[in-house]
């Protein structure tokens, strides 16, 4: 993580002398998270800025900044699954699946994806997953549901939601022994995590991360480079676009659940 950039939602201002770079009406518009895209001009730190190959679509790479390979990252940076291993999604958004791709990739023979909207699970065939489960299905805790599928537990379970009911049941869902749980959605602040000690004792590993532990600047043209080299199919994440006149549609398809990324022409309709 970087000390000087690190996440802060409330700062709103440049680090080099904490104010904004546009107004209206002689009134501050704030940055949000250090790039403010919702504009065709923006003006963002050094340390926030990539350089990719200019010959890449930016209505596809796009997708890269967040989502798609912030799971691709859970899996293949952190979890690091072995081939042939059994892995467990919580969540089938664009994290989700994204992680679901990342344990393809990795050659999970089990991928077991986990979500409260059985609509989704259709859609995450094309990213690897082998079969679904939904809790409203079943009676008893869910990871209790995983481990008499799996005689004990994945091997490795990545967590999608922000839900902390989520985190800990995809912790509980890891085997004793070898087990390990990945931490990816961003809970509420006052949200608390808990579990018996002893699932810590029984050789439960539990790990955490933050954009799939890439470094942006250095990582992200790599992560363009698959896509240009067909490593990684990015159209698969994009389920929608839409005119910058219509932003809230994407909102609405956010919150239905009915789309993964929706990609905003800002210029033009």
């Amino acid at each position: 993580m970087c000390d000087l950039l690190r996440i802060n939602t409330d700062r709103g201002v440049m680090i080099h002398d904490g104010k904004t770079r546009f107004s209206k009406d002689g009134k501050p518009i704030y940055h949000f998270l250090g790039t403010s895209t919702f504009s065709e001009y923006t003006v963002a730190h050094v340390g926030c800025v990539a350089k990719i190959n200019p010959e890449a679509p930016l209505d596809k790479v796009c997708v890269l900044s967040c989502g798609a390979s912030t799971g691709m990252g859970a899996s293949l940076n952190v979890a690091k699954p072995k081939k042939g291993s059994t892995v467990a999604v919580f969540g089938l958004g664009a994290v989700g699946l994204g992680a679901a791709e990342g344990a393809r990739i990795a050659g999970a023979s089990r991928i077991i994806g986990i979500d409260l909207n059985s609509d989704r699970f259709e859609k995450a065939k094309l990213f690897g997953v082998t079969e679904f489960i939904n809790p409203l299905d079943y009676e008893k805790p869910i990871q209790e549901v995983i481990a008499e599928k799996t005689d004990g537990g994945v091997d490795y379970s990545i967590e999608c939601t922000g839900n902390v009911k989520a985190m800990i049941q995809a912790f509980e869902s890891c085997h004793d022994g070898w087990g390990v749980a990945v931490l990816v959605g961003v809970p509420h602040s006052d949200a608390v995590f808990q579990t018996n000690p002893v699932n810590f004792l029984t050789e439960r590993t539990l790990k955490g991360t933050f954009y799939g532990n890439y470094k942006p600047r250095s990582d992200l043209p790599g992560l363009v480079e698959m896509y240009m080299d067909e490593k990684i199919e990015l159209e698969k994440f994009i389920t929608h676009e839409v005119s910058f006149a219509d932003i809230n549609k994407s909102f609405d398809y956010m919150i239905k659940g009915e789309s993964l990324r929706c990609v905003i022409n800002v210029i033009g309709n």
